[in-house]
């Protein structure tokens, strides 16, 4: 069930005509402005709402922040002109995400089509029980917006990008704690956030600040126990040593920063859950441990799902591209995946369970222990392995 709003009866018609085709999959209501569509909701909730930004007496923004505290598990996608960028940015938390006008008919298809299919991807009716109980799922961070919308505007620049970093001073520290750890190698001290950028680069850039913010709006809510810093440190290793493979499979260019995205946000899942069922993932940590069963094991049999697809669910909400989705959703069992190629998913798998394998109290001296043989071998990757270990072990470098 979809809810469109505007207040334009004209686009409602011919939004209706463009759609007609869909009208054997979804079942569509159009409503002509905010209290009308907040009526419909009333007598029966809608799967997902799309609404323009600019309207009169409630406005995309107010009424999707309405549509977030009644009805919670409702998907919010908002239509907005670049011209709106500053009443987005005020009010950023209700929207799952954006889709700029005039919106491309093919992409507000596909753009439902994926929002209604999550749960088909991860073929588990377990995981919508599950995040049916969340009060009020997370929603894209404000800043990553900010940067992606700077990024994409004609007249974006590194030195806006870097200005924006600069802005919030948590940012700031942690971008800079990042360029100046081992992971990045940077020949020199950096303390200045332009500089951070212009060391990164605007896909790494982009890729950090949405980990960052992700684990900074989760992290103040979990459980004490979770061990945070940790979790930080194996993400950005995740990230890091899924980066380099790429880069040696495939050189530069968007898959770098798929693979680096998969990694850092791999178990954003795990955060998710500790943040919104701290009791009942400390329950999960202790079977684990007890009964020396992989963690997504005792999650599973606790929750009904794991991590991988919780994260995976959390992610394709925010219209995170299906490569990165499906690398979170299947880093543990890549063999699940529908699609089985080469692709960030692949990094990503072998990049975490070498992060895993380093992770054992006693390391096995076969250190591709956790890695899915059958897998690389399948896609005839397997003897590359040593190679790769080469190269994660090799002096770091930009």
């Amino acid at each position: 069930r979809i809810l469109f709003v505007d207040d334009d009866l004209q686009l409602l018609e011919g939004l209706q005509r463009m759609l007609r085709p869909m009208r054997q999959d979804w079942e569509m209501v159009f409503a002509l402005g905010g209290p009308a569509a907040l009526t419909l909701m009333e007598e029966s909730p809608f799967d997902v709402i799309v609404s323009d930004v600019r309207m009169p007496g409630m406005n995309g923004v107010q009424l999707l922040t309405d549509i977030q505290h009644r009805f919670p598990h409702t998907i919010r996608i908002l239509l907005s002109g670049h011209s709106d960028q500053g009443l987005i940015l005020k009010a950023i938390g209700p929207v799952h995400q954006y889709l700029a006008k005039p919106c491309d008919p093919a992409l507000l298809k596909s753009t439902i089509v994926r929002a209604c299919a999550l749960g088909g991807l991860l073929n588990n009716t377990a995981i919508q029980h599950l995040v049916s109980q969340i009060e009020s799922l997370p929603s894209l961070p404000a800043l990553y917006l900010e940067l992606e919308r700077e990024l994409q505007s004609p007249d974006g620049s590194i030195d806006k990008a870097g200005a924006i970093i600069a802005k919030d001073l948590g940012m700031s520290a942690m971008m800079l704690k990042i360029v100046n750890s081992a992971f990045f190698g940077s020949p020199k001290s950096i303390a200045d956030p332009l500089q951070a950028v212009l060391f990164l680069g605007l896909d790494t850039l982009k890729t950090l600040v949405l980990a960052i913010q992700v684990f900074q709006q989760m992290g103040g809510n979990v459980p004490k126990a979770f061990p945070m810093e940790q979790f930080w440190e194996d993400s950005l290793k995740t990230g890091d040593y899924a980066r380099k493979i790429m880069k040696a499979e495939h050189g530069g260019g968007a898959y770098l920063e798929e693979a680096m995205a998969g990694g850092l946000l791999h178990d954003v899942g795990r955060l998710l859950l500790a943040c919104k069922f701290p009791e009942e993932y400390q329950e999960c940590l202790t079977i684990s441990h007890t009964q020396k069963i992989p963690l997504e094991t005792a999650e599973r049999q606790i929750l009904g799902t794991n991590h991988a697809e919780v994260g995976a669910y959390l992610l394709g909400l925010w219209g995170i591209s299906t490569s990165i989705v499906e690398a979170v959703a299947f880093h543990h069992d890549p063999q699940q995946c529908p699609h089985v190629e080469f692709s960030a998913l692949t990094v990503v798998h072998v990049a975490h369970a070498l992060v895993a394998q380093e992770r054992q109290p006693a390391p096995s001296e076969e250190c591709t222990d956790k890695i899915n043989i059958d897998y690389l071998t399948q896609l005839g990757l397997y003897d590359r392995v040593p190679q790769w270990l080469d190269l994660l072990q090799a002096p770091v470098s930009k």
